[in-house]
């Protein structure tokens, strides 16, 4: 099942019918994981009425067990998480709850609950270990040095880089498309990082466009 906040209740009701809220005594275990980069950020629980709400007003409300009630995410702090998508998986008995965040998840301020997990997709995992090349000593890392060259040296890798994998690509190589598009892939990450971006803004933007055309 597939769920947004712009469905209509009427397709909401008939999908409900899916769930098998009687296995754990009406509530169903939520996955919250970032859209944009695939990092899993929290789990909580819904019941009927949060998913209710949840699908209602677009932004992901779970039911408190401490509390014993419905709890919006960031209702004090102003964290939101702005639903794109709830899946239930094959048994369905859980929720896999796709958002954008708006701010940190944690109660302790970090983006995910598993701040120190690898519990992320390797792109954003390098991104962290690019963005952690920063300021370092040149002579420690390739990345490093690209960051103390400059934004002219950096943009020009990627130029050089496309021009490669758009060869490879015209000659039919494909082992070395692989190899030209994992280098400019990276030399792309390394410009957004040079900028104060990351491939986040380039998921979210093409998002927008997507949703823009659909």
């Amino acid at each position: 099942m597939t769920q947004t906040a712009s469905n209509t209740n009427e397709s909401t009701s008939a999908n409900l019918a899916n769930i098998d809220w009687d296995k754990q005594q009406g509530l169903i275990p939520a996955v919250v994981q970032n859209h944009l980069t695939g990092k899993v950020l929290m789990l909580g629980y819904m019941d009927k009425q949060a998913l209710d709400k949840t699908l209602t007003t677009g932004l992901v409300t779970f039911y408190s067990r401490s509390k014993q009630r419905l709890w919006t995410k960031g209702e004090e702090s102003g964290n939101t998480l702005n639903l794109v998508e709830i899946d239930i998986d094959c048994d369905n008995d859980t929720f896999l709850v796709q958002v954008i965040p708006q701010g940190p998840t944690c109660h302790l301020g970090r983006e995910s609950c598993w701040q120190d997990s690898k519990a992320h997709t390797f792109i954003d995992n390098l991104t962290q270990l690019i963005a952690s090349r920063k300021g370092q000593d040149s002579n420690s890392s390739y990345t490093a040095s690209l960051f103390e060259k400059g934004t002219k040296r950096i943009a020009q890798k990627v130029g050089e880089e496309g021009l490669e994998t758009a060869l490879a690509a015209a000659t039919n190589d494909k082992a070395e498309l692989i190899d030209e598009a994992s280098d400019l892939m990276y030399h792309l990450i390394v410009l957004l990082e040079d900028q104060g971006l990351s491939m986040a803004d380039i998921n979210r933007n093409l998002l927008e466009r997507y949703n823009e055309t659909n």
